[in-house]
């Protein structure tokens, strides 16, 4: 087995490979720092390599193979993680000049769960700054990741950094997070795959900058997950994150894998939500992943629309707005030259609830999640974009109000998913004029594993479009 080729291995045959004594932990992980050397400064995906940290973990490693210990599911596999996701002893920034040293003691419980898999932290991906400056990933400590198909259009966010590193090569799996589309919008920009669980399924704790937890919006839309290249990577990391943790009474004991449904088993097919519009290509992208499901043998069926989901999108942009306005005048001097546009924008269109329209908005919240819920029970599953559009252009969202309203509008069915608590796999159907296309299969609570299963049967007849090499790209720094 040639190093030169390691990095380009799914997850599942690296690890395969370092617990059968095939190749050594530190072999892989020289390969994959390798690769990052050669491609980071095109990309500008990683905020910081972890290789003397990285490589002592993979001697570690090496050292319990040796001695005929059992190693774990993702033994030696290197994994990036999100700037705003603790890793004990490594400054967490958020991309931020006021968090630039900014260290924990300890990981993050999903990165924990990671590492006691022998998962091997390698890097950190690059965010917006404070997740909040937008959809594009650019950071005021660390600047624009680029994207490797095309430096003129984004990698999408707030996972950005981690979907490009997992697109080229630079790490086999990629921990990012989720409230709104921040795995699934980058996966189909970058062409890689990315799972959202259900809420509740992975402990998370991302009280990182100080001991209190975040209000209820915050508690309940950001879901932490992977990003891989393929669907089967994407079901080995599930298998690790799931479960509890005394950290988060937010993650339920549910099991990871339910009941086999009887019969073929129904897709409802939605690719224009809300009849606000679709690109061609997109629309023929989920036209395309509905097709390689009929071959797969599922009753797939074109239905009108999703529930509810201007009701959705309306109430928790409210519900956000409002437990984000207190802080907004602190927050925003933090985010750095211009990096306040795209949320001062989400504030002057969405104005604060009073406490009599919250408590009526978190009722609407409930019957949302029932609508979702009815919805579901009939078609187990749900085929749809992660974004309407193409990959567009670097910082669209805030450019204009114009720009803004695109996004917003073209994230729609990640937005009001994750308001539902719903688990969504993100899969890459093919390209169109050089650029990744993708859709997202989205399913019933705590049923990942039939998300999982749609996905790999899309990818078994559509292929894997990463990894790839970086095309014209430049360093954002």
């Amino acid at each position: 087995m040639a190093e030169d080729a390691l990095w380009k291995l799914p997850a599942t045959a690296q690890a395969e490979a370092v617990r059968g004594g095939h190749v050594s932990a530190v072999e892989l992980l020289d390969s994959h720092l390798d690769r990052i050397a050669q491609t980071d400064p095109r990309v500008n995906a990683l905020t910081r390599v972890l290789a003397d940290s990285a490589r002592e973990t993979a001697r570690r490693i090496d050292r319990r193979r040796a001695a005929g210990e059992a190693l774990g599911p993702l033994a030696g596999v290197p994994f990036t993680v999100k700037e705003s996701t603790a890793v004990a002893g490594v400054p967490t920034t958020f991309g931020a000049e006021r968090f630039r040293d900014l260290v924990t003691p300890d990981d993050a419980p999903p990165v924990a769960r990671l590492r006691a898999a022998d998962a091997v932290p390698v890097g950190r991906g690059n965010v917006p700054t404070l997740i909040l400056a937008g959809m594009h990933t650019r950071s005021e400590l660390f600047g624009d990741t680029v994207n490797p198909w095309d430096p003129a259009v984004t990698p999408g966010g707030s996972s950005g950094g981690d979907a490009v590193a997992v697109a080229t090569g630079m790490a086999a799996l990629g921990l990012g997070n989720d409230s709104g589309g921040s795995l699934r919008v980058p996966a189909q920009f970058c062409g890689v795959a990315a799972l959202k669980p259900s809420t509740g399924r992975f402990p998370s704790d991302h009280r990182v900058l100080g001991p209190d937890d975040p209000g209820p919006a915050s508690q309940f839309l950001v879901t932490d997950g992977p990003l891989a290249r393929t669907v089967a990577d994407l079901r080995l990391a599930y298998e690790v994150l799931a479960g509890t943790d005394p950290r988060d009474p937010r993650a339920v004991p549910v099991p990871a894998y339910g009941a086999r449904l009887p019969g073929p088993v129904p897709v409802a097919v939605v690719a224009d939500p809300g009849g606000h519009g679709v690109h061609p290509a997109v629309r023929r992208a989920v036209e395309t992943a509905a097709e390689a499901l009929r071959d797969a043998g599922y009753d797939v069926r074109e239905v009108p629309d999703v529930p509810r989901l201007d009701e959705a999108l309306d109430a928790y942009g409210r519900i956000v707005m409002t437990e984000f306005a207190p802080a907004w005048p602190v927050v925003r001097t933090l985010l750095g030259p211009g990096g306040d546009r795209y949320i001062g924008m989400s504030m002057e269109r969405t104005s604060p609830a009073d406490a009599d329209e919250l408590v009526r908005l978190t009722g609407t919240w409930m019957g949302v999640r029932r609508a979702w819920a009815g919805f579901l029970d009939a078609y187990p599953l749900l085929l749809g974009p992660s974004f309407t559009e193409p990959p567009v252009a670097p910082g669209l969202e805030s450019r204009d109000r114009a720009g803004h309203e695109r996004v917003g509008a073209g994230m729609r069915l990640c937005t009001a998913t994750s308001f539902a608590g719903l688990p969504a796999v993100a899969v890459p159907t093919g390209t169109a004029d050089g650029l990744p296309l993708g859709v997202q299969v989205v399913g019933r609570a705590f049923r990942e594993d039939l998300c999982l299963d749609a996905a790999g049967a899309i990818e078994d007849r559509l292929g894997v479009l990463a990894p790839i090499d970086p095309r014209g790209a430049r360093s954002g720094r």
